[in-house]
């Protein structure tokens, strides 16, 4: 910001040079520095600016109506029947821990009122089948996929996203939920899509299918490379799903199966001590200026790449390695820089394909506009209250900015 302070005030010197009778004297108003905002309020915004457009639109029946969608060439007419779910479950999974918080700072206030009232009011319309919105849960594999990430957003916010709803909704939004059933996932982290489904089903109506969150659980754990991290299917790949996909869903299955009696605690524990890990090496991905390696599939989900990293915090597990205050401010520095650069957003607020700007060819021939709204996720602490560590401590480097600026850190070690 101090930078900033320079530029604005050299350049208001420099235009008064060039204005006639314009004076330098001491007696000049100087312009003010601009308010300092803290980390929360600059997320909240980022994160509202990003739902907004999605949120009031789908709540007035007009997601499809207004929503552009922008995709790979020749991928348009396949991505509009799927996009539109993606969009709601994707904003809704990143907002939801916000929406259920209670404690919120009074400068929130009035907006958390507004958007869970946006939020039920875009289910109801997204489940209704009289609504001109209403969304697509069985046709096509992809909204085995969305389904996911609602029910995800579910479990984030039981009350604002299943209590508060009213009871018609309810009932559509269950049979919506349930009709994703007839989507057979692909043997691949995917199978945590009809797992995590059936995980909310379970929490919320008592009935959800043992089998099929059971299968995605053993599977997963064969497929456990060691170190934190699991394949994506028996295969490791280089890329971001563990923190996309796998271990947000994985801690949140066995967590809801746990809490109904229905899982080892045990288990709990060993996921979460491989979480902690991952935890650990996703904020050492963090190079000094927020960028990231740029490596594997879906980097248009831009800082949705650190979703693990996020929820690990808002969970409160991190680990005595990785101080609060350093998370969020190498999670800062994450949203700065993927959704800050020009041509993220297109003259309406909408998101664009892209990690860094508008970059079409990052997208693969399965993004479309709703994809890119997984990027919420990176906000997930915002479930926190304001007085909790991650927003009151201090401001600290982290581990790449520590070490790339000559600082001694401690030595990594696998788990």
């Amino acid at each position: 910001m101090e930078r900033r302070t320079f530029v604005a005030q050299s350049a208001a010197a420099l235009s008064a040079l060039a204005l006639p009778g314009a004076s330098l004297a001491s007696d000049a108003l100087p312009l003010p520095a601009p308010a300092k905002t803290t980390d929360r309020e600059y997320w909240l915004s980022t994160l509202l600016k990003v739902v907004d457009p999605v949120l009031t639109n789908a709540a007035q029946g007009q997601l499809k109506a207004q929503m552009p969608v922008e995709s790979a060439p020749g991928q348009e007419a396949g991505r509009r029947s799927v996009t539109y779910l993606e969009a709601l479950g994707r904003t809704l999974t990143g907002l939801a821990p916000w929406l259920e918080l209670q404690a919120v700072p009074a400068n929130e206030l009035a907006r958390q009122q507004r958007y869970r009232e946006l939020a039920r009011q875009a289910i109801a319309q997204g489940v209704n089948p009289q609504s001109p919105d209403f969304l697509n849960f069985t046709e096509g594999g992809q909204p085995v996929v969305d389904a996911a990430f609602l029910a995800h957003a579910m479990l984030r916010a039981p009350t604002q996203l299943w209590t508060q709803l009213p009871d018609t909704t309810k009932t559509q939004l269950v049979t919506a939920l349930q009709s994703s059933r007839v989507i057979k996932p692909y043997y691949s982290n995917w199978l945590l899509f009809s797992a995590i489904i059936e995980a909310a089903l379970l929490k919320f109506t008592g009935a959800g299918d043992l089998m099929r969150m059971d299968y995605a659980i053993k599977e997963h754990l064969t497929w456990y490379k060691g170190d934190g991290t699991y394949g994506d299917g028996p295969d490791y790949h280089w890329d971001y799903y563990n923190s996309y996909v796998i271990q947000p869903m994985l801690l949140d299955v066995v967590g809801t199966l746990v809490a109904a009696g229905k899982e080892r605690k045990e288990l709990l524990e060993t996921l979460r001590s491989r979480a902690r890990r991952y935890a650990q090496v996703q904020e050492r991905l963090i190079c000094p200026d927020g960028s990231f390696a740029a490596f594997g599939r879906s980097l248009a989900y831009r800082c949705g790449a650190f979703q693990h990293l996020a929820q690990v915090s808002l969970q409160q597990l991190l680990p005595e390695e990785l101080p609060a205050g350093q998370v969020r401010s190498a999670l800062t520095a994450v949203i700065r820089r993927t959704m800050e650069p020009k041509g993220t957003f297109d003259s309406k607020g909408w998101l664009q394909i892209g990690l860094c700007g508008h970059q079409p060819g990052i997208g693969e021939v399965y993004i479309s506009t709703g994809s890119l709204y997984l990027c919420t996720a990176a906000f997930l602490p915002l479930g926190l209250p304001s007085t909790d560590t991650f927003w009151a401590a201090p401001s600290q480097d982290w581990t790449a900015k520590k070490i790339w600026s000559g600082q001694d850190v401690k030595t990594d070690h696998a788990l």
